[in-house]
């Protein structure tokens, strides 16, 4: 696997946008059905800095809650949130590769927000996971379905054109990172669960200078500027910020930046 395909996180940068970042997950949260137990014993796949795993925490509030992820720098600015709940949980975070990551379970929750699209092969880990959970348990994630976007589209030109393409050409994924929704209903309900799934085009209204480059630098630019080191970083960063202004121009309300997600919630039969 590419190095790149493991970038390095910058969590104060990614909580730069943390409110719109987590409207996704609360609204997959939201969509959970009943857990089979309580105190239910949740995952977090890819928890990132921990500041959307306390949600889990404010729904479930006697759950014993672990967020896994493989970034040491977001499970450092996790470690803030760690300890008993207000409700008498606990929440725990933990080093793993949600590229390996199987269930020591049952878990009634396993939940993973915006995290598979950085996972090759997700969907045959779809199984595992399933299998580690309790009977009546449910697998929820999200991911983003705007590979074909502008902000994507114009990284991916720039990083293939002759200035950049012998050291980006095959940083950045595409095609292989994310599903259509009806893959993944296929193959969730292949598993015998019963599966919801649906996407949602958010439309956030960013503020300041260059607010989408500013929030992909906290996401999908981070394997170039792994790649690239500071100095090419910021050459390259200078012509993708020219491009992104002409594709999402400022107004004088702010910069819409349209986002595509895709949401599944799977049930496992009692």
């Amino acid at each position: 696997m590419p190095a790149a395909a493991v970038p390095s996180w910058d969590p104060s940068q990614y909580l730069r946008h943390a409110d719109h970042r987590a409207r996704p997950f609360a609204d997959l949260l939201a969509r959970v059905p009943e857990l089979p137990r309580d105190p239910a014993h949740i995952a977090d796949l890819g928890c990132g800095p921990g500041n959307v795993t306390r949600l889990i925490a404010e729904r479930w509030p006697t759950a014993r809650i672990t967020g896994f992820d493989n970034s040491p720098e977001m499970l450092a600015k996790a470690a803030s949130y760690a300890g008993p709940t207000a409700g008498g949980g606990r929440l725990d975070f933990a080093a793993a590769d949600a590229r390996t990551w199987t269930p020591a379970g049952p878990y009634d929750l396993i939940v993973s927000n915006a995290t598979l699209q950085w996972v090759p092969g997700h969907i045959d880990r779809l199984p595992a996971w399933t299998d580690g959970l309790a009977p009546g348990g449910t697998l929820a994630f999200q991911v983003p379905g705007n590979f074909d976007s502008p902000s994507h589209r114009l990284m991916r030109e720039l990083a293939h054109s002759a200035r950049w393409k012998d050291r980006l050409a095959d940083t950045l994924r595409h095609d292989d990172a994310v599903h259509t929704p009806a893959v993944y209903l296929e193959a969730l309900t292949a598993l015998g669960c019963a599966a919801d799934v649906w996407e949602t085009t958010y439309l956030h209204l960013l503020q300041g200078e260059d607010p989408v480059l500013d929030w992909v630098k906290g996401t999908g630019l981070r394997p170039v500027l792994t790649e690239l080191g500071t100095a090419d970083a910021e050459a390259f960063v200078a012509e993708y910020r020219e491009a992104l202004r002409e594709a999402y121009p400022a107004t004088e309300h702010g910069t819409v930046f349209p986002f595509r997600r895709i949401f599944a919630v799977a049930h496992k039969e009692t």
